[in-house]
């Protein structure tokens, strides 16, 4: 994977989107076909033989890389999303976040027992919004379960990681970059 050619293309918002916050915008890397392309073939590389089945994308950055990892590993994707933004009936679960506390659901006929998933978001800061998808998928009793993000923050007070390894196993989890600045 080309380290460098990400690092270049990443974005650094200061005091968003409250002061003190340095948010990591992946969306210049959505915009440039060469990081793109760069993401999904690091992350197929990772997760080609281990039978995944769905990949969940959490609103709204998860969806735009999980949807193409999906098509690439001939897998189906859903949608973890904020509340109300799903049409049929969903479970839903509360989580805390570095500036707050959020909602997110999944409709209720998403996973089956037979599947093998992949939760993928772009950023892992404290491991609030990977938590919660993490246990909506556990309702559903598939076969297995991996995590992944864009990007891993391990920046003073941020322990995500540390958090997410406890309950969901250090072996399941993956991250393409760490910025610890």
């Amino acid at each position: 994977m080309n380290k460098e050619l990400l690092l270049r293309h990443l974005r650094n918002v200061p005091d968003f989107p409250l002061k003190g916050i340095q948010f990591k915008d992946v969306s210049t890397w959505f915009k440039n076909a060469e990081c793109l392309t760069e993401l999904v073939n690091a992350l197929y590389d990772i997760y080609k033989d281990k039978g995944i089945t769905k990949v969940v994308g959490i609103e709204s950055r998860g969806f735009v890389v999980g949807a193409a990892l999906a098509l690439r590993l001939g897998a189906g994707f859903v949608m973890c999303r904020k509340p109300g933004k799903l049409p049929a009936a969903t479970h839903k679960m509360a989580y805390g976040k570095e500036y707050g506390t959020d909602t997110i659901e999944i409709h209720d006929d998403a996973i089956t027992p037979d599947d093998v998933v992949l939760i993928h978001d772009d950023l892992l800061a404290t491991g609030g919004s990977m938590r919660a998808a993490y246990d909506l998928v556990r309702l559903f009793e598939p076969k297995d379960i991996y995590v992944n993000f864009l990007i891993e923050l391990r920046m003073e007070g941020l322990k995500g990681h540390d958090y997410l390894a406890h309950f969901i196993g250090e072996e399941r989890m993956t991250a393409l970059l760490t910025l610890t600045e």
